[in-house]
């Protein structure tokens, strides 16, 4: 099995509001083993008639054995939700809903300190294993293919722009992850570099990172002393304005360190392949591959 995965995941979604119910459907027929669902005032009940809704993920997990959770409750109540799957004993925790307040998620991030547990996002795409045709998220599947290339991402759509590219271009991937662009969130860059360094499916690595904080130095940092494989990075943003917020509440150019540029020429250093535009990274994995 891939990365974040193994033979015996089992995914509980929490939230079947509009967009969970869309997505949910949408990992279910990709292939994911949804055993459960949470929403309160529905237990009893069934999602799309074999999958059963708890009104509790603790009575979800207790049932079914869910240990993987999927997140798709609104931003007032994520707070509560992460926590609960945290409690329930969830090993693996993603979280799509965007515009969590800063103070809640560093409640979470207090949380969950030193817990066995792992949290993709907020306000993240989650992440997608094409081998395993197991999606956890709003990747689309029909743009991915298996494959040898890892992605991970702090933007959900240039998620998809590199994944289409490499599909295009005949060049599979292991797995595709969405970190999330939010100033506080779970799962980094260098965790997620981490496992797929320890990946054998996992052969060359693409990390799209943005302007804004320190998390694509950190990354550098990692990968000039721990990653033997091959890591091609693409920063945007490289002409956005000092000082103001570019799309991500992440994004945002607070000084010299946070410019791409600096990013850029941090990541060159380590030893990353650079992509100069997200319209090249195909390309420039397509000549590592020659």
């Amino acid at each position: 099995m891939t990365i974040l995965i193994h033979s015996e995941t089992k995914m509980v979604v929490q939230g079947l509001g509009r967009d969970g119910s869309f997505q949910a459907s949408k990992c279910k027929s990709y292939g994911t083993p949804i055993v459960s669902a949470v929403h309160p005032g529905r237990g009893g009940l069934y999602f799309e008639d074999s999958v059963p809704i708890f009104d509790s993920v603790e009575e979800s997990v207790d049932t079914t054995g869910a240990n993987l959770g999927l997140i798709f409750v609104p931003a007032p109540f994520a707070l509560d939700a992460i926590i609960e799957q945290v409690d329930s004993g969830i090993e693996n925790i993603v979280c799509i809903t965007e515009g969590i307040p800063v103070q809640d998620m560093t409640k979470v991030m207090s949380y969950i300190e030193g817990k066995k547990v792992r949290l993709i996002g907020p306000n993240c795409p989650g992440f997608i294993c094409p081998k395993e045709n197991f999606k956890a998220g709003i990747i689309p599947s029909e743009i991915v293919s298996s494959g040898p290339v890892g992605v991970v991402s702090r933007s959900g759509t240039l998620t998809y722009e590199a994944i289409v590219q490499l599909t295009n271009l005949g060049i599979g991937q292991s797995a595709c992850i969405g970190i999330g662009g939010d100033p506080i969130h779970g799962t980094s860059f260098v965790d997620t570099l981490r496992m797929f360094e320890e990946d054998n499916d996992t052969k060359i690595i693409v990390m799209i990172g943005e302007i804004g904080g320190l998390r694509e130095q950190h990354a550098a940092e990692y990968i000039k002393s721990n990653v033997s494989k091959p890591v091609v990075a693409c920063i945007v943003g490289q002409t956005a304005p000092s000082g103001r917020r570019m799309g991500h509440a992440g994004a945002i150019v607070t000084g010299k360190s946070a410019l791409a540029q600096e990013k850029i020429k941090v990541l060159k250093s380590s030893g990353a392949i650079i992509a100069e535009s997200p319209t090249e990274i195909g390309y420039v994995i397509k000549e590592i591959l020659k």
